[in-house]
């Protein structure tokens, strides 16, 4: 078990170690020039793969966003409205 461990150490070490040659070719492998589409063409591609919601789905979601937005003002409107009896009882 002992000798696994110091092979993989060494295998490890000789990994860590690269010759200047290795440097260069990777460098010269990593410099080859590719071609970039432009950030606009990106964008357009990105955008056709969106699935876009239709009219009646727009509509339900806007209707059961107000309709929570109500619900909401109605529930803190009543808590506004306690809170100031149980105040006004205690002046």
């Amino acid at each position: 078990m002992a000798k696994k461990m110091e092979e993989k150490e060494v295998k490890k070490e000789k990994k860590g170690t690269k010759k200047s040659t290795d440097v260069k070719k990777s460098k010269e492998k990593n410099s080859k020039k590719v071609k970039k589409e432009s950030f606009f063409a990106g964008v357009r591609n990105e955008l056709s793969k969106v699935k876009w919601p239709t009219k009646k789905e727009v509509l339900k979601y806007t209707i059961a966003t107000l309709v929570f937005i109500i619900i909401l003002v109605l529930f803190f409107v009543l808590l506004s409205l306690l809170m100031s009896v149980i105040k006004g009882a205690f002046n």
